[in-house]
């Protein structure tokens, strides 16, 4: 896998289901954001999923979210990295037919993965709900990183400084689990974690000569600039 290989300008033909999830994200969560009823049907709940058995919502959470900026948030970063990762699964890595496939199965599974230590750590607590797709996101953005490891990658709010997107990804798995431990904001700092741990792992064990091909151009990279 060559990182030019996830240059270019995406457009809605190249990849369709990044585009189909964010308007499908998009009007659920206008529709959500005044109805606190139907917000309460979506969210993720651990106490309500283990007692009432309603398993969708590993799922349905990732179609709300709080306000506007948390959804215009995650809308951007699905855009930005999302376009890319989808056009690699069907033009290099799994193919035309199966590549669609892997990309839709690699964001709802992202859903899930992301929130089940959050379930078993807060199932006996009926106070703790979760919303957005931050999760299915992260293991988006971790995808690109397993296929573009040197691809400059920075802040929305710093721009102009980039940095190989392996260290930011390095750096962003500290801070969540930092920031996890401390507990201390209303920021699901696990889902971020874990989902962009699952963002890594599902594409080299669905193929695992990805993992190869990341390690070689971590190499490359570094050789040439030390």
């Amino acid at each position: 896998m060559n990182t030019l290989l996830l240059t270019g300008d995406p457009g809605l033909m190249d990849a369709p289901l990044t585009y189909l999830i964010l308007a499908i994200t998009i009007y659920t969560s206008y529709r959500t954001m005044e109805n606190h009823y139907e917000k309460d049907i979506f969210m993720f709940n651990p106490y309500t999923i283990k007692r009432n058995k309603e398993w969708y919502r590993f799922f349905s959470h990732g179609l709300i979210h709080a306000d506007w900026i948390h959804l215009l948030f995650n809308a951007y970063v699905l855009f930005s990295f999302g376009a890319m990762v989808e056009m690699a699964f069907k033009l290099y890595i799994f193919g035309e037919l199966l590549g669609p496939i892997m990309y839709l199965v690699l964001y709802v599974s992202g859903l899930f993965m992301s929130s089940l230590y959050s379930y078993y750590k807060h199932q006996n607590n009926p106070r703790y709900n979760a919303l957005g797709a931050s999760g299915a996101v992260s293991s988006i953005v971790f995808s690109y990183i397993l296929l573009a490891p040197t691809s400059g990658m920075g802040l929305i709010f710093i721009p102009g400084v980039y940095f190989p997107s392996i260290i930011f990804g390095l750096a962003y798995l500290a801070y969540s689990a930092y920031m996890s431990k401390k507990g201390r904001d209303n920021i699901g700092h696990d889902a971020h974690y874990w989902g962009s741990v699952w963002g890594f792992v599902f594409p080299v064990v669905m193929k695992p000569i990805l993992l190869l091909s990341f390690l070689n151009q971590i190499r490359h990279y570094f050789t040439a600039i030390l």
